[in-house]
């Protein structure tokens, strides 16, 4: 698959989200803040936090990346997916592509490391990979020009990490590329995010299809089947791919089960 070229990587809004969402253990926070936003403020209440400022600096990368939201119909879906489902897989699957709208450093990441993996084949992942990439993109990237080495090794470990805790890799020490399956109630989720996340008509020319964990043929033919007709009518002529939902995001979880 193409890959998009990513993020303008002279004028990145880059934070320290994926350091501390990578560190973060314990989702029930995320979970609790998911509940319109009625957490707990006790960082006692919460097992891996063990101060007041940590609390804080979890809940503002959890809100930062996580759970913010570009598009009110994303919202109520992510909302209605944790409400039936809890932090189930297909909603860990669904704030992992909202991360990526929310955090450029993550999209990034996947675009240069990750997802070139995945698509060649490769079977794992190895930190000094990552080091390297921001190693370069440090040398262009004027909020990086005072990240230490320990702070780019750490950034490193913790985006492996992140990726493992939204089920992306599997291993402890020597991580594997592990992407979600993707069964007709992925590719329908992924369907209606990547509607709401592309401008383009043709979803052909987005730069968000490698987020579908699929090669690019077959993720037409899949979406081409017959039985996912009913959830959006579509339109593909040779390079020109369109879709209109026929849900609202209202209805689309009640549909899909």
């Amino acid at each position: 698959m193409k890959l998009f070229t990513g993020v303008d990587a002279t004028n990145m809004n880059i934070n320290s989200d994926i350091n501390v969402l990578g560190s973060l253990s314990d989702f029930s926070l995320i979970s609790a803040l998911l509940v319109e936003d009625k957490a707990n403020t006790d960082y006692q209440a919460y097992s891996n936090i063990k101060t007041n400022r940590s609390y804080k600096r979890f809940a503002s990368a959890i809100k930062n990346t996580l759970i913010k939201f570009t598009d009110p119909n994303m919202e109520y879906l992510i909302r209605d997916v944790f409400e039936h489902e809890g932090l189930s897989a297909h909603c860990l699957l669904l704030l992992f592509w909202n991360a990526c709208v929310n955090n450029e450093l993550l999209d990034y990441l996947n675009r240069k490391i990750y997802f070139p993996a995945l698509y060649s084949g490769r079977a794992a992942l190895k930190k000094d990979e990552v080091v390297a990439c921001l190693q370069e993109l440090k040398q262009t990237e004027t909020a990086m020009q005072k990240w230490s080495d320990s702070t780019v090794e750490t950034t490193a470990s913790k985006y492996l990490t992140f990726l493992k805790k939204f089920n992306l890799m599997e291993g402890r020490v020597n991580k594997t590329i592990a992407p979600p399956g993707m069964g007709d109630k992925e590719i329908i989720l992924f369907i209606y995010w990547l509607l709401s996340v592309e401008p383009k008509p043709n979803l052909l020319e987005s730069g968000w299809l490698p987020y579908c964990f699929l090669e690019k043929e077959l993720f037409i033919q899949q979406i081409m089947q017959k039985r996912y007709m009913k959830f959006y009518n579509l339109q593909y002529l040779v390079n020109n791919l369109k879709i209109e939902p026929t849900f609202s995001y209202k209805e689309l979880y009640h549909e899909l089960n």
